[in-house]
């Protein structure tokens, strides 16, 4: 369910709750298993097999967890995101900073081709996070490419798949048709995820198992990198009109949070946001400490 309120939040990755939670590499392993091999197995041995190949109950829960809190929070997160958004960037730029924290540990040999895939994840995020969004429209073939590219962001700690959908311009429409339950945009959209998932996982399992280090090594840069798009307190230098008419940031400038009142006349809730960075930062290390009594 916390990848699932991530995954809707544009700046913030389920993939990163994935790693932090411990069930990143069991994650992989599982979709990885989903391939043309399988029909042999159930030939042979039947369903029940096939079930426990592909740790079926684990991927029941997990995305069973993930389309559930997607249905719940949408209302909730695009609520906040309208009306608070300074406290809940600021909760999700202090999970995203002790998460990264939390990679760097992984790394098991800090060598000069690690410090450059941690550089270049750096450089890769920001340059995404400072990119003019376009605007595509939401037809079927580009729905499903976008749930293509947007799934395999989604399940990269760092890179979020909604603020890839952002990028295209196709943020707004996917998140009424979720809020909705507009089953033509959902159900193409969801075909792109899973052809996406089930093909990037491989990659990202070779990847993992051969090169460990240097791809944690630039997912932390990923993520760390995307710190600046989660920033808080912003100053909106252009807007555009979305997909359902309403004005919306297009180009946005971080400001200092004892500027932000002045330069926007809004407040900056900067105690307030203060407490959740804390409280974010407290939340992943308990469950760091729960994750390491059970091993």
């Amino acid at each position: 369910m916390a990848m699932g309120a991530a995954d809707v939040v544009p700046g913030v990755s389920g993939g990163t709750i994935a790693f932090i939670t411990g069930i990143y590499d069991r994650l992989l392993n599982a979709l990885k298993s989903i391939n043309p091999s399988l029909f042999k197995v159930l030939g042979q041995q039947g369903v029940g097999e096939v079930w426990r190949k592909i740790d079926g109950t684990f991927l029941v829960c997990v995305f069973g967890g993930v389309l559930t809190s997607i249905l719940s929070f949408a209302h909730a997160i695009t609520y906040f995101l309208a009306n608070y958004p300074e406290m809940l960037w600021a909760f999700f730029f202090g999970l995203i900073l002790v998460s990264g924290l939390h990679m760097i540990r992984q790394v098991h040999q800090w060598n000069i081709p690690a410090m450059v895939s941690l550089l270049v994840g750096v450089v890769i995020a920001y340059a995404v996070g400072i990119l003019t969004p376009t605007s595509l429209e939401p037809e079927p073939v580009t729905l499903f490419f976008a749930g293509a590219i947007a799934i395999c962001a989604m399940i990269l700690p760092g890179i979020s798949g909604s603020f890839i959908l952002l990028m295209m311009g196709l943020y707004g429409p996917v998140i009424d048709a979720v809020k909705s339950l507009n089953f033509s945009v959902l159900i193409i959209f969801g075909l792109g995820c899973i052809g996406g998932l089930l093909s990037f996982s491989h990659v990202l399992s070779w990847l993992l198992k051969k090169h460990r280090d240097l791809a944690i090594s630039l997912l932390t840069g990923l993520m760390l990198g995307a710190l600046g798009k989660v920033w808080p307190w912003k100053e909106t230098l252009e807007s555009r009109v979305n997909s359902s008419g309403e004005l919306v940031p297009l180009i946005q400038a971080n400001v200092s949070p004892m500027n932000y009142e002045m330069i926007t006349g809004e407040p900056s809730y900067l105690v307030e946001s203060i407490g959740l960075m804390i409280f974010a930062i407290a939340l992943v290390a308990m469950i760091e400490w729960l994750g390491s009594k059970k091993h």
